[in-house]
């Protein structure tokens, strides 16, 4: 199949793109033309990453939590037309249990990280009278999740955060839309490495039955980020083999066995 070049010539910047689902994105960005910025804090991984991606690809060192890492980062970039929030960090823990310092780190980067995306990029869009920024929150920013009071915490702010960004930015035809992926197959979801089949037993409540790969989730980021999205802004779409439409009854007359 021949992919679109419908982001070519356009500039790319993807945080927390080393590795995952990040990583993901920006090969999806990358097939359809646009140049990559891959922004991240871990450079052996990015770099090489970024080597691999052509349409003049590169790496970034950004530390979404740093306002002036944000503000220098766009200096050396210049213009840049798509954004994509992705940077983010996982801490289990139930609310009696969790380090208040690991909650506010939890918030500093999941949550002011894309708060500075879209203070920082975000504001240089609207300069510009255009662009696309697409913020990674989570399933468990569409719902409840027990162990998971920071993490959880942060990905509704996200949300949240984008629907007022999308307000605010889309006259100046900036849109903001939130991906919310659930049961990908990524480190930070899927840290024993398990295959596939060796996972399967964890998603017999999920209707598609399976895990999902990064590429999914890559591939809807870059249609939000190109034109053929071009009426689409405010939107939260689940990416979660349809976890948060409900829960699967395997039990229920007429489940499949």
């Amino acid at each position: 199949m021949t992919v679109p070049s419908s982001l070519a010539g356009r500039t790319a910047l993807v945080t927390g793109a080393a590795r995952g689902i990040g990583a993901a994105i920006a090969r999806s960005l990358a097939a359809r033309g646009a140049s990559v910025i891959v922004a991240d804090l871990l450079e052996e991984d990015g770099t090489a990453l970024a080597a691999g991606l052509g349409h003049g690809a590169r790496f970034a060192r950004l530390d979404v939590t740093d306002e002036a890492s944000w503000r220098a980062l766009l200096a050396a970039c210049g213009r840049i037309d798509a954004l994509v929030n992705n940077a983010g960090i996982l801490h289990f823990a139930t609310v009696a249990e969790t380090d208040p310092a690991m909650f506010r780190r939890t918030l500093e980067v999941n949550l002011v990280g894309t708060f500075l995306g879209l203070h920082v990029v975000g504001a240089a869009m609207v300069a510009q009278g255009g662009g696309a920024i697409v913020n990674i929150s989570s399933a468990d920013g569409l719902k409840g999740g027990n162990g998971l009071g920071a993490y959880a915490s942060s990905k509704w702010g996200v949300r949240g955060l984008t629907k007022v960004a999308a307000l605010e930015f889309g006259p100046h035809a900036v849109r903001v839309n939130s991906i919310h992926p659930a049961g990908i197959d990524t480190v930070m979801a899927n840290p024993g490495r398990d295959t596939p089949e060796q996972a399967a037993p964890r998603f017999t409540d999920f209707p598609l039955q399976r895990m999902g790969g990064p590429e999914e989730v890559g591939e809807v980021v870059a249609f939000l980020c190109s034109d053929e999205a071009s009426y689409v802004t405010g939107a939260e779409i689940a990416v979660d083999g349809g976890l948060t439409a409900g829960r699967y009854y395997r039990a229920l007359p007429g489940a499949p066995a």
